[in-house]
């Protein structure tokens, strides 16, 4: 009966695929990849961690919603559908409690007014705000902006806005606007040519410090795990720093606009975009389509900084350009460097492209500026700055200071 029992065994080995032998068998080398080689995926992941079908999932993607594709004509209706989209896709809960704002220092300085301002951000967070108000009287056109990633977390609104609070972050403020802003502060420089500006911090930088790179990927999980996004919160706190702009009583509420560069300028066309307290807008360094963004080497492709820029699930109904069209027909001007290393010349080219088909859908072609600037980088240097400035005061209402 053993030998009878060791036969059938040998047997049924033998009929085995040879990775489940026992014996030698187990040291042969792994059975050839790909599905039609071996019958299964393997391996699972590809270059950069995209799994070995990403490119069947990116030619998934056909933004049936977009204007155009969509069977939605009307342009109204169109944007409203659309931006109630890309809200259920924020995953964070929308937020009317009342600001509570309180102006605990305010000085002159630098040819403006200088203020630090506590507000209910939402209803889990009360922060900090800098203030920065021209000379003269009131109500100012005014502009939020919008700080960048950078990997630089020990300021957030200082990248933007001089600090005369904290000696350590103007060293470290300094520095940036010398990195990325030709020695500029953007914020003091617009306040300088008659705007109010606003700048908050997002969560983990400056006084809401805490973040480090590696650890955003936690943060992430974390957010979710408690039914929530970065992106989504960062949108949502976008959303009510506008709000509060607009109800402050210097303000004009009916000339305010998003200015930001790199992830700032990525939340300041979303901001337009989600936004009615927002009339304009200008984007540096951010802006391109999906799918040109999902190549191997692209930055995204690294996860941490990229859970503050993605909403989960809205691609498969809205690429970005898609989503910062929900803004047409505001005026919105985008500016990019040829040589930015973070988005490819098609991605640029494919987002511009779509967004100029809506805004001239709705007779409104000269309220979108769209721009690629020969020889630059990754930066927003003065000369983008005064073209944008510029730009501004047309749109907007702002007046020379010069």
């Amino acid at each position: 009966m053993a030998r009878i029992r060791r036969r059938a065994f040998t047997a049924l080995a033998a009929l085995a695929p040879a990775y489940l032998r026992p014996g030698p068998a187990a040291a042969e080398p792994p059975p050839p990849t790909g599905p039609d080689a071996a019958g299964f995926e393997s391996p699972g992941l590809a270059g950069d961690h995209l799994p070995a079908f990403h490119r069947r999932l990116r030619d998934e993607l056909a933004f049936p919603l977009a204007w155009g594709t969509s069977p939605i004509r009307d342009f109204p209706t169109w944007r409203r559908t659309a931006r109630a989209t890309v809200e259920e896709h924020l995953v964070h809960p929308a937020d009317d409690t009342p600001f509570d704002a309180e102006v605990v220092d305010e000085r002159p300085g630098g040819g403006c007014r200088r203020r630090i301002v506590l507000f209910n951000v939402t209803r889990y967070s009360r922060v900090r705000a800098t203030m920065l108000l021209p000379k003269g009287r009131g109500p100012f056109p005014a502009v939020l902006l919008l700080h960048d990633h950078g990997a630089r977390f020990d300021i957030g609104k200082e990248k933007l806005v001089r600090p005369w609070y904290d000696e350590a972050r103007l060293s470290s403020a300094l520095a940036w606007a010398d990195r990325h802003f030709g020695g500029r502060f953007v914020g003091d420089e617009l306040a300088r040519r008659g705007w109010a500006v606003l700048a908050v911090d997002a969560l983990g930088w400056g006084d809401r410090f805490g973040l480090a790179y590696e650890g955003q990927q936690a943060l992430a999980s974390n957010l979710f795990n408690l039914g929530s996004s970065p992106a989504g919160l960062m949108a949502r706190e976008d959303q009510r720093a506008a709000a509060l702009l607009a109800s402050l009583p210097e303000v004009d509420g009916d000339r305010i606009a998003a200015l930001g560069f790199s992830m700032g300028a990525y939340r300041a066309w979303q901001v337009a975009a989600l936004s009615d307290h927002v009339r304009a807008a200008v984007s540096a360094c951010w802006m391109t389509g999906l799918k040109e963004m999902m190549v191997p080497g692209n930055n995204t492709l690294r996860g941490q900084s990229a859970y503050f820029m993605l909403h989960p699930g809205l691609p498969r109904h809205l690429d970005i350009p898609d989503v910062a069209s929900i803004a047409a027909p505001k005026p919105m001007y985008f500016t990019d460097g040829e040589d930015d290393p973070l988005f490819t010349a098609a991605g640029v080219e494919t987002a511009y492209r779509k967004m100029r088909a809506v805004w001239r859908s709705q007779g409104a072609e000269d309220r979108l500026h769209t721009e690629v600037r020969p020889g630059l980088g990754h930066t927003f240097t003065p000369a983008m700055q005064d073209d944008a400035f510029a730009w501004l005061d047309r749109w907007a209402g702002g007046r020379s200071r010069r």
